[in-house]
């Protein structure tokens, strides 16, 4: 297996976004079932958020030793009732493992060809299951803040619709956190920081992100600097 090693900086400081997370992970919540597989885990901040709690496996994979290693200690810390399972390495790594549920926080963008990535993803999902992928919205917000953490791209709904596995159906399209593009905006144009502050941060979350769950809904979720879109996989008759 060839070593990865994650360039970003930014997993730490994103931890403490608990608004955020909370909010997000309640879009997402009611599609997980079974056995969920997490792509790209990065330190286990995610899994407490959205972690149903049922009885089946949980497994992280990240392609990076070091935040493998520190994963499962943070989940056990957080959450030691629950057994998690840890991979090192990527999709060809869980050859014959099937799940009901596949999801991708904050990852897909990190990966240069997403739409083989999501195919190979579809090969691990149950008939009747979801794959989710949340990711970080609109070209024309593409920061160097972006850059430094080794995103590839920002998503839209007609990309992710061309990048769509033809053996699933996509079931929703939403943008999240209307408010917040206000920010991103600002860094992208004026301030190009490669890395908010956590002050930066701080204010982001405990003040636009609550506007943004009131506005994002009478938007009807069609604007917004985050994209969350969930393919189904139809059982077969």
């Amino acid at each position: 297996m060839i070593e990865f090693k994650y360039v970003g900086s930014e997993l730490k400081l994103f931890a403490a976004a608990w608004n955020w997370k909370t909010y997000w992970s309640e879009q997402i919540r009611p599609f997980l079932k079974g056995d969920t597989l997490e792509v790209g885990s990065g330190i286990g901040s995610n899994a407490q958020f959205l972690d149903p709690g049922g009885e089946g496996r949980w497994v992280c994979l990240e392609p990076d030793q070091e935040l493998a290693e520190q994963l499962i200690g943070n989940l056990r810390e957080t959450m030691p009732q629950r057994a998690f399972e840890a991979v090192c390495g990527s999709l060809q790594s869980l050859a014959g493992q099937q799940f009901d549920t596949i999801i991708y926080i904050d990852v897909l963008e990190h990966v240069e060809n997403d739409k083989e990535e999501l195919n190979r993803a579809a090969e691990h999902l149950r008939d009747g299951g979801h794959l989710i992928v949340l990711s970080p919205a609109h070209r024309w917000l593409f920061s160097p803040f972006d850059a430094a953490i080794g995103h590839f791209r920002r998503y839209n709904s007609s990309i992710l619709r061309r990048i769509s596995p033809k053996s699933l159906q996509l079931k929703r399209i939403r943008y999240l956190d209307c408010a917040g593009i206000i920010l991103l905006a600002a860094n992208a144009m004026l301030l190009r920081q490669s890395m908010p502050t956590k002050a930066q941060l701080l204010l982001w979350d405990r003040w636009f992100v609550p506007v943004s769950k009131v506005l994002d809904k009478l938007f009807l979720y069609s604007i917004g600097k985050t994209i969350i879109a969930v393919w189904c996989k139809e059982p077969r008759n």
